[in-house]
C-alpha cells in the first residue's frame, strides 16, 4: 500500500522522484517477505551495507518502476498497491523496462525452483560485477565516444528540460489517465492526441500572435513558434493537469521545471487551439439521428424531443473593476462566474454548447443570444425546466417547451392518484329524480 508522507523519496540510483515534487505519484515500501525484499534490492541494484539500509518507513521505490498490471488502485479508499508478485523492472538503464531481465520474468511467476534461484543469484552478480567494476580499463577509443554522448546528452537536456516519461510517472494506469486528464483510458488518450499533433506542432504561442494581431497590415508572414522549452506532449498534458484537475501554476511550474509565466503562456495557447480544433467539429444531431438513439421513455411519452436544455456556471476570479465584478456576479452562485448554455441529446451525447457568457445573464436571455434557435426545426420540442421562459422564442421557431414535473410536483399527483375518491350519494340521487 502506497504511503502519503511528504518525506518520502525513492531509493532506486539515478531516479530523483519524490512525493514533494509529485505529490500524485504513489511510493511503496519494500516487501516484508525476506525473499521478496532480496529481489527488489538486485532488481534497483542496491547492495545493503554502510551506505544503504533497507528500513520500514523510510525506503521507498515510487510507482514508476513497476507495470501497469504491477500498480492497482482499490475501489473504495482510491489508493495505489501493489500485486503481491510485484517487482521494480523499469529503470533508466533498461529504457524504461524495454529489456527486462530474467530476474523480473522469473519473480512474476510467483514460484521460482531451486535451479532458478540460483540462476537469478548468479545473474544478479554478474550484474553487479559489471556495474561495479570500476578497475577495468576503457577499451580504445570509448573515451572520446563517451565525450561525443555526454555531449549529445547536454545538448538534448538543453533543448528539452521535460521528457514523455514525465507523463507516464504520473498516469500509471488507466485509472490516473481518467482522473488527471478526464479521457477514459490510455489508448484513447493518445488516440487523439496523434489525431491533433500534426496541427499543434504548428501552434504560435498567445504572446507572438497578439504581436502578429497587431501588425497585420503590414502582412506579415506567420510562422510557428520557435524551439520550446518543453515536448508538445509535456505542454498538452500540463493543460490537462491545469483544467481537468484544477492544479495551480505556481504547483505546475514546479513540476515541469518552468517559470509560472510560461504555464500561464501554454495554458492560454492551448486554450485558443482546442477551441479552435474542436469548435468546428459539428456536434449537433440531426432529427433521425435523435429518434433512431432516444430511449424508450421518450418514444413513448415525448417523441419530439430534439435537446434537453441547461445552463452550467464556471467560477472566475474576481475583477477589480467594479461594473465588470457587477456583470459576472451570479446571484443564484453568490460568487462570480461565466455562464453557457449546454444542450443534451434524449440519448445523453452533448449536441450544443454556447460561448461564455458573464454570469449574471438570465436563463431567457442567455437562450436567446446562443444561437440554439437558429439550429431548431418546426415541430421540435425542447425540454427544460421553469426557469426557462422560452416559449415565445420557440413559438417564434415553430417550435415547443416542455417543462417536466419536479420530483415534488410528481409525487403529489401519484399521491393524488392513489386517493380512493369517496363514492356518490345514491339515495340522494334517487329522490332527486323521483321529484322531477
Amino acid at each position: 500500500m502506497a504511503e502519503t508522507k511528504s518525506s518520502q523519496s525513492c531509493c532506486v540510483p539515478l531516479c530523483l522522484n519524490s512525493k514533494k515534487k509529485q505529490p500524485y505519484l504513489s511510493f511503496h515500501s519494500f516487501p516484508s517477505d525476506e525473499i521478496a525484499k532480496k529481489r527488489w534490492i538486485w532488481a534497483i541494484r542496491r547492495d545493503e551495507g554502510a551506505s544503504f539500509t533497507v528500513r520500514r518507513g523510510s525506503s521507498f521505490v515510487c510507482a514508476m518502476h513497476f507495470t501497469e498490471n504491477e500498480v492497482r488502485v482499490h475501489p473504495e479508499s482510491g489508493r495505489k498497491y501493489l500485486t503481491p508478485q510485484a517487482v521494480p523492472s523499469r529503470f533508466s538503464w533498461n529504457n524504461w523496462g524495454d529489456v527486462k531481465s530474467r530476474q523480473t520474468r522469473t519473480a512474476k511467476r510467483g514460484v521460482c525452483s531451486e535451479q532458478e534461484e540460483a540462476d537469478v543469484e548468479m545473474e544478479s552478480v554478474d550484474t553487479a560485477l559489471l556495474v561495479h567494476d570500476y578497475d577495468s580499463r576503457a577499451p580504445p577509443g570509448a573515451l572520446d565516444e563517451a565525450l561525443e554522448k555526454i555531449k549529445e546528452l547536454e545538448e538534448l537536456v538543453t533543448s528539452l528540460t521535460i521528457s514523455r516519461a514525465l507523463l507516464e510517472k504520473w498516469c500509471v494506469s488507466d485509472e490516473d489517465f481518467r482522473y488527471f486528464t478526464r479521457f477514459p483510458n490510455k489508448n484513447i488518450f493518445f488516440v487523439f492526441w496523434r489525431s491533433i499533433e500534426p496541427s499543434a506542432s504548428r501552434i504560435v504561442y498567445w504572446s507572438k500572435a497578439k504581436r502578429i494581431g497587431i501588425s497585420t497590415v503590414q502582412k506579415e508572414v506567420v510562422k510557428a513558434s520557435p524551439q520550446r522549452k518543453m515536448q508538445l506532449i509535456d505542454e498538452f498534458f500540463m493543460f490537462c493537469l491545469r483544467v481537468a484537475v484544477g492544479l495551480r501554476e505556481r504547483v505546475l511550474a514546479e513540476i515541469f521545471q518552468v517559470s509560472t509565466s510560461t504555464v500561464s503562456r501554454i495554458t492560454i495557447t492551448w486554450s485558443n487551439y482546442l477551441y479552435l480544433v474542436l469548435g468546428s467539429v459539428p456536434i449537433w444531431m440531426s432529427r433521425d439521428q435523435v429518434r433512431r438513439t432516444m430511449p424508450v421513455k421518450f418514444q413513448q411519452y415525448c417523441p419530439n424531443v430534439r435537446v434537453i436544455i441547461d445552463c452550467t456556471e464556471f467560477r472566475c476570479e474576481s475583477p477589480e473593476a467594479i461594473t465588470l465584478h457587477s456583470e459576472t456576479f451570479s446571484t443564484y452562485k453568490s460568487y462570480t462566474t461565466f455562464k453557457a448554455l449546454i444542450g443534451v441529446a434524449p440519448c445523453g451525447a452533448i449536441t450544443f454548447a454556447s460561448k461564455l457568457f458573464t454570469g449574471s445573464i438570465s436563463d431567457k436571455e442567455l437562450t436567446r443570444q446562443s444561437g440554439i434557435l437558429n439550429l431548431l426545426e418546426p415541430g421540435d420540442e425542447v425540454m427544460a425546466d421553469k426557469g426557462f421562459l422560452i416559449g415565445k422564442f420557440l413559438e417564434d421557431v415553430k417550435a415547443k417547451l416542455i417543462i417536466p414535473l419536479s420530483s415534488t410536483e410528481t409525487s403529489l399527483a401519484e399521491r393524488k392518484l392513489r386517493e380512493p375518491r369517496p363514492l356518490p350519494d345514491f339515495a340522494s340521487l334517487l329522490n332527486v329524480q323521483l321529484d322531477e
